[in-house]
């Protein structure tokens, strides 16, 4: 086909998954892709591994505060308040030094050695997580098993109520849902309802910890300083919001696609039965094969090169997770899902300055969740197809029926 046929704008275009055949051509034609907009300027796609990584890597020429981080310009209803959040502190959408200084707040939570000691807790909520559904023999594995660790986890974290807990996995939904029919605020102020019912559990969970500060995340968004000020009531809010959103979306989602990977590949679980050892490189190449983020967006902040094109001051860059993860240059058989890849550089958490803060705590609840789906959760097989979030930001899946036959020592 045409390359003025390749339409990446369009979220129908994703319902299937990300279109691979689209990404490959660019990355053979033309790696670096002006593509036009019904609505909007038109982008520039990045698509190739070593784009991706030098726009990444290169925040003050290639801004994640200018425009925001999505391909789609607010349209002009919401461009008001999007120009009102300019300095909204959501630090996905900060450069340095700003995003310096807010990541600071809460890194030492996700270093390696704070992570590590949470192991044995994550492994302790897997078991009970496969335990609820082992011995039926079929689960709705989204809600039931892929979204509990990730969402028990983080609520942990923050120190939220547990009654709080699935609204908060509820309005998580609304808000990565912007373009699912299903999940998509019929208008404005059903749009701003789902961030101002987790603003409100953002100002209940601050209201436990305010007077009384303890050892989680909650704690140090309220009396860690920036710059020698504390966060203001809109800048704790946003990034609680940040926090429980990312925490929790994004490694259900790899989980749930990781299950699906496994079922289509019933060799590769049996060698993963037979030898647990590889169930890390197993993660690994689930990350690469279905990350759990399609694009991210930078605009450039002024005139600059890529790959010998001019790429003019506010300029948008839209860069392709799954097409740099499967870039032949890098890869090989990229198309090829295997769980012995070895090496395996994939981008799916990001490069540079906003590389993932929860990497390492993505890691161990993938693993460790898989630990226990593996051996427990035997000959798994689809109960019809899987219903998938129709959205080109997301590589998400709503729901997914799994079928399965208990393993013998619990079933």
């Amino acid at each position: 086909m045409s390359l003025s046929e390749i339409d990446l704008t369009n979220p129908d275009n994703f319902v299937h998954g990300a279109p691979h055949r689209w990404f490959k051509q660019l990355r053979s034609e033309a790696p670096l892709y002006w593509h036009e907009e019904e609505e909007g300027p038109g982008f520039w796609n990045v698509t190739k591994y070593h784009d991706l990584r030098q726009v990444s890597r290169n925040p003050h020429v290639f801004s994640s505060q200018r425009g925001g981080t999505n391909m789609r310009d607010p349209r002009a209803e919401e461009r008001a308040q999007f120009e009102g959040q300019r300095s909204f502190p959501i630090m996905l959408m900060m450069d340095p030094p700003q995003h310096v200084k807010f990541r600071r707040i809460v890194q030492r939570s996700f270093t390696p050695r704070f992570i590590n000691k949470l192991e044995a807790h994550i492994r302790e909520l897997s078991k009970q997580i496969i335990d609820n559904v082992v011995e039926r023999g079929d689960c709705e594995f989204v809600s039931e098993v892929a979204a509990e660790l990730p969402l028990q986890v983080i609520c942990e974290m923050m120190g939220v109520p547990q009654e709080s807990r699935h609204d908060i996995y509820d309005i998580s939904n609304r808000m990565i849902g912007f373009d699912d029919p299903e999940l998509a605020p019929k208008d404005r102020a059903e749009a701003q309802g789902a961030s101002l019912q987790m603003f409100q559990h953002a100002t209940k969970t601050a209201d436990l910890y305010r007077n009384n500060p303890t050892d989680n995340l909650t704690s140090a968004l309220l009396h860690k300083e920036v710059d020698g000020e504390k966060l203001n009531e809109i800048e704790y809010a946003a990034f609680f919001l940040l926090l429980c959103v990312a925490g929790n979306e994004t490694t259900r989602t790899v989980t749930t696609n990781g299950m699906k990977l496994l079922i289509e590949h019933p060799d590769q679980l049996q060698e993963l039965v037979d030898n647990p050892a590889l169930v890390e490189s197993a993660v690994e190449e689930i990350l690469r094969f279905e990350p759990a983020v399609h694009h991210f967006r930078r605009t450039a902040t002024q005139e600059t090169e890529i790959r010998g094109h001019k790429i003019r001051e506010n300029d948008k860059i839209v860069m392709w997770y799954p097409s740099a993860n499967r870039d032949e240059e890098i890869f090989d058989d990229p198309d090829t899902f295997d769980i012995h890849r070895n090496p395996n550089e994939h981008l799916s958490f990001g490069i540079g300055e906003h590389f993932c803060l929860g990497a390492n705590l993505a890691r161990l609840e993938l693993n460790a969740i898989f630990d226990e789906i593996i051996p427990r959760l035997r000959n798994p097989q689809l109960i019809g197809p899987e219903r998938r979030l129709r959205s080109n930001f997301i590589n998400g899946v709503k729901e997914m029926k799994v079928s399965f036959t208990p393993d013998k020592a619990t079933g």
